[in-house]
């Protein structure tokens, strides 16, 4: 059998109708059989196990109601009376309250006689003075208007109504039982499961004492709505409410058999993982911050502009441990259900474990501005959320191919400028379930292990949905008053419940103009305040609103008081150690220790024990003062609290050993004797006084156990008015849980006000409900003065009445518990004082060991310190002596430059001479031939043969005496230019090794240079500075040297005519 649940809020008006959405139920009218009983009762009857449940209840009263306290579900019960209006009728305005379940059919059973052993009274709730009016066909099984229809026709016609008995399950298997009261026959039987459906007529109508449900007809696609009536129309409402705590009983356990299949053993094939995600951003500072999230959606609060890193943590939670090797890639995309090629690759910055090894990190860099990613870059309009899909690769050393964790959350992306206020550090997380299948024949190559491939990987969120969406055809709708759930016995932890931030423009105008009155006019509230602070202030505006009503917006004084208070030492600090880890635990700002919240909290509670010495710091300070903390900064939420306390009065209640408290609590009971007789009469037989439960109302201002939303508005009504608002509040409460508490026992009501009253104020509609009705109780400031007076004169008559002696021995008590308490004080100051001196003589026997060590140190320190000395004088000797072969080869290498400059001059006039020498033979070369050309074009025949060949050429008959001198001067200038080529070879031949002498020369010199520019560096660097400044930083030019004068050059042959 599968159940699955789901629960949406409905909106509430007073025209809506209470509904239920779940498995069937009877509703029966049992006429009075005695004609003298004039006023029939409606009876509920609840059958626990009442001697264990007393046992129980005995030892809750026992504890400690300061302490936080976690209480077994115990059974109801055994109640029997009137069934009157129960606390959600309290008011006109009616919730709607749907339950939805998965529709099934409804099994009806034949007729027969009925047998007591058939029910278990034990598991049952029963409700007589019920009528049946019949049933008729409906098509839509969860539609409203077809049921008030449906209701409306049988009421008219109620021709076959019938008296009847319903028995409504108290187990989450039960069955919802009709039994016909005149022949005791069980008519039907509905699991109650299988009720799909359940409405109440409205106020107003004919039909406002009916309900009616709605089923299937034995597995059929039919559906039929069963019409009953009420003959106590108060009742109604219990009975519904009896149904819920049903139906949420039966869908828990469905829930909880669905986990049990899902969950897997240590030995199975299915591996679950923990998948974190978290986003941060950059905050200006060089560093990554946390991005917020939303308190109710849970959605990130990401801001446009700002560079993000993305953190995904991967836990195993079950089965044999799983190695994660690495992560080859995290993704990124808008939007939820998105292919694989919509997604966009991140730059890794690290990954590996955590600290604690149990975890692997994957963090990777994004930057919103890229084009890819402008969905989650641009503001998201007013209530509306985008989707945004984070996936990373991972490779197990164990499956073969890579497994990919896809998460999917709700973003809302607001301007870089924005600030949050309330927000939510509470880590988004995904449960994923891989079931695993091991590949035959394959192990790990090293260990051995096994090898697995992925059969499948689910998300549990994909499995929600699943059964939400198998659970119901047609819309799904919970109930409202979720806060008076009582299926469990468990307190509600301090600091519970968001309060929403939004607010109607109308008002924060309205707030807005009245503000600005009220800042040009600090010494006068203006006209208006009252009617806007009793709807309640707006949550942005409410720590500037409390520091003006208290009148401390601007106390300068206090504030500079506080940071000196903070310096200074308190006696109860112990004391304060120790609540302020009780204090708000469900609240993200207090509950981790040591953060931001505790430290301030303790702070605050410090600082006034300092200040009020007289007082000091009392259990249920720390209340009041996280409320203000979450509003305003630590000195100014100091300056409220001591506005509070002393001009409010709230310090009052705790002197003089209580007894201005003990004067409220006689002013509130005499409040309810006038105004809630029936209740005053009931609490005064089962002697349940003022201050069993109403202490921590007053010492607390309702701030211990109740919700925020409902705190807030009881310190905006406080701050306005004054203490005398928590009668109002009181009050209050006791008119709509009069019909409840009427039905207790003693240990019942006390259980009442611990564990249901706090829980039914969840809902913050509800909150307001009851804010509204405590603002229009009447609570006459005269009639309170008046029973201060009586409670005063009642004191005095105890007083005197008292005998003497007994007062002198209660005196005496009194003196000796302090004596007590004084002698323990003492022998607790003498057992630290022996605790301290041993402490004392334990410090200085580690400093004087220290000490020892320390002179061992400085011996060995200044021996070092005298082989130091000496070494540095042995570099200074070697220092000196490098100091003067340094200066010799510098002077060496000095004059060899100088040389090596002179034979460098000398050889490049060499080197000119002979180039000018070359050139003038030359030019006498080209004369000659040009004297030689002019007289062969003299001779005729020679002339002849040059125009005719075009090149000198020897006549063919030579001349024997002109060919002699033309050979002798062939001769002469080959021999001159040999003689010639022969010097320039040679003077090549000096000029490249004069080149290379210089080069290694130059290289020598830069080699002494570089050593030189080393040495500048070192500890010799002013000793050769001083060795240049003596010797000069550049040598002196070399003189310029006479010239030699040229060699002669060979005479030229003698020019001979042709």
């Amino acid at each position: 059998m599968e159940v699955g649940s789901s629960f949406v809020k409905a909106s509430l008006s007073s025209e809506n109708v209470s509904v239920l959405n779940h498995e069937e139920y009877v509703l029966v009218n049992k006429q009075s059989e005695d004609p003298s009983e004039k006023d029939e009762k409606f009876n509920l009857k609840m059958f626990p196990n009442e001697d264990e449940q007393m046992e129980k209840a005995t030892k809750e009263i026992l504890k400690d109601s300061d302490k936080d306290q976690k209480w077994d579900t115990v059974d109801c019960e055994h109640l029997s009376g009137d069934c009157r209006q129960s606390p959600e009728d309290v008011s006109d305005s009616q919730p709607s309250m749907h339950l939805l379940l998965d529709p099934c059919t409804t099994e009806v059973l034949p007729p027969g006689p009925y047998s007591p052993t058939l029910p278990s009274e034990e598991d049952s709730v029963l409700f007589n003075k019920l009528m049946y009016l019949g049933y008729m066909k409906v098509i839509a099984p969860r539609s409203e208007s077809e049921a008030l229809h449906a209701m409306a026709v049988l009421k008219n016609s109620n021709h076959s109504s019938f008296p009847v008995t319903l028995y409504v399950p108290n187990i989450p298997d039960g069955s919802v039982r009709i039994i016909d009261q005149s022949s005791s026959t069980e008519i039907a039987s509905f699991p109650i499961y299988k009720v799909l459906f359940c409405v109440r007529g409205q106020n107003g109508t004919p039909e406002c004492d009916c309900f009616a449900f709605t089923e299937s007809c034995s597995g059929t696609e039919e559906f039929q709505i069963h019409v009953f009536s009420c003959e106590i129309k108060e009742a109604v409402s219990r009975i519904l409410y009896s149904f819920s705590t049903a139906f949420r009983r039966s869908s828990k356990q469905a829930s909880d058999h669905v986990k049990d299949n899902i969950f897997p053993t240590p030995d199975s094939d299915v591996f679950v993982f923990n998948v974190s995600l978290e986003v941060r951003e950059d905050d200006g500072k060089g560093n990554f911050s946390p991005v917020p999230k939303d308190r109710e959606k849970l959605f990130f609060k990401l801001k446009q502009g700002l560079e993000k890193k993305v953190v995904i943590t991967v836990q195993q939670m079950s089965n044999k441990e799983l190695a994660i090797e690495r992560c080859f890639g995290m993704l990124l995309s808008p939007g939820r259900n998105v292919k694989n090629s919509d997604m966009h690759l991140l730059d890794m910055e690290c990954m590996g474990k955590s600290n604690d090894g149990k975890a692997y990190v994957i963090t990777g860099m994004w930057n919103p501005n890229a084009p890819t990613f402008l969905v989650l870059n641009e503001e998201t309009p007013k209530d509306k959320h985008v989707y945004m899909t984070v996936a990373v690769d991972m490779v197990v050393t164990e499956v073969i191919e890579p497994v990919r964790f896809l998460l999917e959350t709700l973003v809302h992306v607001y301007p870089a400028n924005q600030r949050f206020w309330y927000f939510s550090r509470k880590t988004y997380t995904e449960t994923f379930y891989m079931r695993l299948k091991q590949c035959e024949g394959k192990s790990h190559a090293n260990a051995g292990d096994a090898i697995y491939e992925v059969m499948s990987l689910h998300r549990e969120s994909e499995r929600d949905e699943e059964l939400v969406s198998s659970s119901s055809g047609g819309d799904q709708i919970s109930p409202q008053e979720d806060d008076a759930e009582e299926e469990s016995d468990n307190e509600l932890s301090s600091g519970t419940g968001d309060v929403s931030k939004d607010c109607p423009e109308k008002i924060l105008y309205s707030w807005g103009e009245l503000l600005g009155r009220w800042h040009s006019n600090l010494g006068v509230r203006p006209k208006g305040l009252s009617s806007l602070v009793k709807s309640g202030v707006p949550e942005a505006l409410r720590a500037e609103v409390w520091q003006l009503l208290a009148g401390c917006h601007d106390n300068q004084t206090m504030l500079d008081k506080y940071r000196i208070l903070i310096t200074k030492e308190s006696p109860q600090e112990s004391v304060i150690t120790r609540d302020i880890h009780r204090t708000f635990p469900a609240h993200d700002y207090f509950k981790d220790t040591g953060g931001d919240g505790q430290e301030s909290l303790y702070k605050i509670c410090k600082a006034y024990s300092v200040y009020d010495e007289e007082i000091g710091y009392c259990q249920g300070h720390s209340f009041l003062v996280a409320v203000l903390l979450l509003h305003m900064p630590e000195e100014q939420a100091f300056c409220v609290l001591v506005k509070i306390m002393y001009d409010y009065g709230l310090r009052d209640l705790y002197k003089n050993n209580l007894e201005d408290l003990r004067s409220k609590f006689y002013q509130l009971e005499r409040l309810m004797q006038e105004q809630l007789p029936d209740l005053y009469s009931h609490f005064l037989e089962l002697n349940l006084e003022a201050h069993m439960y109403a202490s921590q109302w007053f010492l607390t201002l309702f701030t211990a156990k109740f919700p925020l939303c409902m705190v807030f508005h009881i310190i905006d009504l406080l701050l306005y008015e004054g203490l005398n608002v928590i009668f109002n509040v009181a009050l209050a409460l006791l008119k709509t849980s009069k019909e409840d508490l009427l039905q207790a026992d003693f240990e019942g009501a006390l259980k009442f006000f611990r564990v249901q009253l706090p829980k039914r104020y969840r809902a913050e509609e509800n909150a307001r409900r009851l804010m509204e009705q405590a603002c229009n109780v009447k609570v006459p400031t005269k009639k309170l003065k008046k029973y201060e007076r009586e409670y005063q004169m009642m004191r005095e008559n105890q007083l005197q009445q008292e005998d003497p002696l007994d007062r002198y021995k209660k005196e005496n008590r009194r003196l000796q518990e302090a004596s007590m308490r004084l002698e323990q004080e003492n022998d607790d100051l003498a057992h630290e004082l022996v605790t301290s001196k041993i402490a004392l003589r334990n410090d200085l026997d580690q400093a004087e060991d220290k000490a020892d060590v320390l002179n061992k140190e400085l011996l060995l320190t200044k021996q070092k310190l005298v082989e130091t000395e000496e070494e540095k004088q042995k570099q200074e000797e070697e220092t000196a002596q490098l100091k003067e072969i340094f200066r010799k080869q510098l002077e060496k290498a000095e004059s060899e430059i100088k040389k090596t400059s002179a034979i460098i001059a000398e050889y490049k006039q060499i080197c000119s001479q002979l180039s000018s020498r070359l050139e003038k033979q030359q030019t006498a070369s080209k004369e000659e031939l040009e004297v030689v050309k002019g007289k062969v074009m003299a001779c005729k025949h020679c002339s002849e043969i040059f125009s005719k060949e075009g090149t000198l050429k020897a006549p063919a008959v030579p001349r024997e005496s002109r060919g002699m001198e033309t050979d002798d001067e062939k001769d002469a200038l080959k021999k001159q230019l040999r003689e010639m080529e022969l010097d320039l070879a040679q003077t090549k031949l000096q000029l490249v090794e004069a080149k290379c002498k210089i080069q290694e020369l130059e290289h020598q010199r830069g080699a002494l240079m570089s050593e030189i520019q080393a040495a500048k560096n070192s500890w010799f660097s002013k000793t050769l500075s001083s060795i240049k400044t003596a010797t000069g930083t550049q040598p002196p030019l070399p003189q310029q040297q006479p010239q030699p004068p040229p060699p002669p050059m060979p005479s030229s042959p003698k020019e001979g005519s042709t």
